[in-house]
């Protein structure tokens, strides 16, 4: 297959397309031009897109990394040569499905080309399946080392062990296996069904027989509740029997005690025949019970009464004086000894002057005789002592008559101090007046009294006429006793008549019980006792009906242990076959071992020739593993060294030899892809790589992408 030519609206690609011509194509552009959106519209017209790819993290998922930029819908062309036509393969989106329109058809003539679908058209193309085109044909930076899929090494080994890349071993294989899944893989196949179905059967069975034995118990247990309703209702009969037996005998008392009240009351009746009526019995007796409180309130009063009041004791002084003339001599005799104390003072004071008179007229008397003075003046002198003597002697008698005075007035207040005389005449006239306020409410206490205890006679005496009150107040009681007994005999003769008629009504006829009675359950506990044992018997009934729908769902046992000998023959024979696979399988993949040691040497040699020849001889052997690791020696070394020994560039060099050689086993019909895959050769081994690629080239088509100029020049 040879590509003309590719149109694309995918990422940044819009409308935009790329023209190819057979042989070795270099496509130089700089970076970010679109060379790997290129590169992956070419697989995704090929292959398709996986619209299943979720975005990580890690990654973009190819349906949202190459959306178109403008927002419109993705799409592409491509013009191919295969099988001597000129073909286009178009791809569209579709609704919400990315490139799920997809059409191939022949160029010039426009018809259609069936074969060619959206799910097989790389494969068809190519003659490999996606992941053995890019592990394969599809040479990037990133991944120049070629890792194993099944796919790859399906091919790898098919076509180095027997030559043939249809893959007999693997279908037989993978025939095996799918008969070997179709008896059991993991929980599913005829294996794991027919065991489910026996599982099935066999809980069938179970079921069946746990339900015919739960339906025996409720057969049982039925018969057992209804032999205790038929003993609770018999029990039940012989309590209402008994019941109504009693209840007849309290009719009959009911009927004597109706015939006693009717009695009582007739002689009540006799009795109160004569008496006043009821209401003139009620208001005699009110009448009288309000006297006789009355006349206990009255006496309770008098008895309650204080003593009369006494007069106060008058001081011996205010003796047969009032209280205002007790104060008025207070006064008066205070005002007394007020003027006889000043009247002392004045005769004390004439007594003083006296005596100093009789002093200077003696002393004068005495000089004149003593002188012998004339006796004129002598008698003058004698005169002079006279009349102070006598002054002397009139001051003495004065002062001894005021102290009689004042003592005399001392003496009625009984020696008192005469400033206390006038608060005794106070404190008396208080005392007076407090004893005459008493006085005069005691006798207005008395006169009130004696005149209520006078009304009250004239009411009693109204009431009794002329009879005592406790004689007519016991006269109006008895006939007030009498005529409550004659109400209470009146209605308890109306209580029994009602009492016998009702108990009359409620009394009925109830048959004697047919079987003998054992239970002795008292007439509640029966009743609820009964009541239970029926629900429960319903529910048992409503139980065995559901264990019967059930168990008619579950089907026939003998039916049900038919299939399950069936079902059981079918599980062994399947596990027989499973057996005889597992042991093919088993034979099969160690003939396929066998047959892979021999596969890594076919590759390994052209690989080999291709890297010598990149390398200008320095690498003449390397070694490829059953996993597809590489180890290389350079020249004069015994030894084999991983490819971790060597340059990132010589790696790559490896890689890319190990890859063309694949290409060119797998993939010989598909155009070899470069995506900067030689960006780290050095110019030397990139020449020998143009040369390898343009030896490649006239067989198949080859797409260098670069962003280097050094392949242009190189060629």
């Amino acid at each position: 297959m040879k590509i003309l030519s590719m149109t694309a609206t995918f990422g940044k690609l819009e409308h935009q397309t790329l023209t190819l011509k057979p042989g070795l194509n270099i496509i130089q552009a700089p970076n970010e031009w679109g060379k790997s959106t290129w590169c992956a519209f070419l697989v995704s017209m090929l292959y398709g897109i996986d619209t299943g790819t979720r975005t990580t993290k890690s990654s973009l998922a190819d349906k949202e990394r190459y959306a178109p930029w403008s927002g419109s819908p993705m799409s592409g062309r491509m013009e191919i040569q295969w099988n001597g036509k000129n073909i286009t393969i178009e791809r569209h989106t579709k609704g919400r499905l990315i490139f799920g329109d997809f059409r191939a058809y022949e160029t010039d003539s426009g018809l259609d080309i069936p074969e060619l679908t959206a799910s097989n058209c790389g494969q068809m193309l190519l003659g490999v399946e996606r992941s053995v085109f890019l592990r394969a044909g599809f040479l990037r930076l990133t991944d120049l080392p070629v890792t194993q899929d099944d796919a790859l090494r399906r091919r790898l080994n098919n076509l180095v062990t027997t030559g043939d890349e249809s893959g007999t071993g693997d279908k037989l294989a993978q025939k095996l296996k799918d008969l070997k899944n179709k008896c059991r893989f993991n929980r599913t196949g005829l294996l794991p069904q027919a065991e489910a179905e026996q599982e099935l059967l066999q809980r069938k069975l179970n079921q069946l027989q746990d339900l015919n034995s739960q339906q025996e118990n409720c057969l049982a247990r039925q018969e057992q509740l209804a032999d205790m309703i038929r003993q609770l209702e018999n029990h039940k009969a012989a309590l209402e029997y008994e019941a109504a037996r009693e209840d007849t005998q309290r009719v009959e008392q009911a009927i004597q005690s109706k015939k006693e009240a009717e009695t009582a009351y007739q002689a009540q009746l006799a009795l109160c025949q004569g008496l006043p009526s009821p209401e003139e019995t009620t208001q005699a007796l009110q009448l009288g019970k309000a006297l006789q409180q009355q006349v206990q309130q009255l006496q309770t009063e008098q008895q309650s009464l204080p003593t009369a009041p006494q007069p106060p004791q008058a001081p011996e002084v205010f003796q047969s004086h009032t209280p205002e003339e007790a104060i008025a001599k207070a006064q008066a005799d205070f005002a007394a000894v007020q003027n006889s104390k000043n009247r002392k003072k004045s005769a004390r004071l004439w007594k003083v002057c006296g005596s100093l008179f009789c002093v200077l007229s003696g002393g004068s008397a005495a000089a004149a005789a003593l002188l012998s003075l004339p006796v004129p003046l002598l008698l003058v002198a004698l005169g002079l002592l006279l009349a102070g003597i006598g002054l002397a002697s009139w001051s003495f008698i004065r002062e001894k008559r005021i102290d009689s005075d004042l003592n005399r007035l001392l003496s009625q207040y009984g020696n008192l101090d005469p400033n206390t005389w006038l608060s005794l005449a106070a404190s008396f006239a208080s005392s007076q007046a407090a004893y005459d306020q008493a006085e005069a409410t005691y006798r207005a206490r008395m006169t009130r009294l004696t005149e209520k205890e006078a009304e009250l006679a004239s009411q009693i005496e109204a009431y009794t006429k002329g009879k005592p009150l406790q004689e007519v107040l016991d006269f109006w009681q008895q006939a007030g006793n009498a005529q409550e007994a004659l109400d209470a005999t009146r209605r308890n003769l109306s209580l029994a008549e009602n009492h016998a008629k009702t108990l009359q009504a409620m009394v009925k006829t109830v048959p004697q019980p047919e079987e003998p009675d054992t239970l002795n359950a008292p007439w509640d506990d029966t009743v609820s006792l009964l009541s239970r044992v029926t629900e429960e018997l319903q529910q048992n009934r409503q139980r065995l009906g559901q264990l019967q729908g059930q168990a008619e769902g579950l089907g026939q046992e003998a039916d049900i242990r038919k299939a399950l000998k069936a079902v059981t023959h079918r599980i062994e024979k399947l596990e027989d076959t499973y057996q005889a696979l597992e042991l093919a399988l088993r034979a099969l993949s160690s003939a396929s071992n066998e047959l892979q040691r021999r596969f890594a040497p076919r590759i390994s040699k052209r690989a080999q020739e291709l890297f010598c020849k990149l390398t200008e001889g320095r690498y003449p052997r390397i070694s490829l593993g059953e996993d597809l690791s590489l180890s290389a020696a350079a020249e004069q070394e015994d030894v084999l060294h991983s490819i971790q020994w060597c340059s990132e560039g010589t790696a790559d060099q490896l890689y890319l030899a190990l890859r063309l050689a694949v290409a060119e086993e797998l993939t010989s019909e598909a155009p070899l892809i470069l995506d900067d895959a030689l960006v780290r050769f050095d110019d030397t081994r990139l020449s020998q790589a143009l040369q390898i690629l343009k030896e490649e080239a006239e067989t198949k088509q080859v797409l260098l992408f670069t962003c280097q100029s050094r392949e242009k020049s190189l060629v």
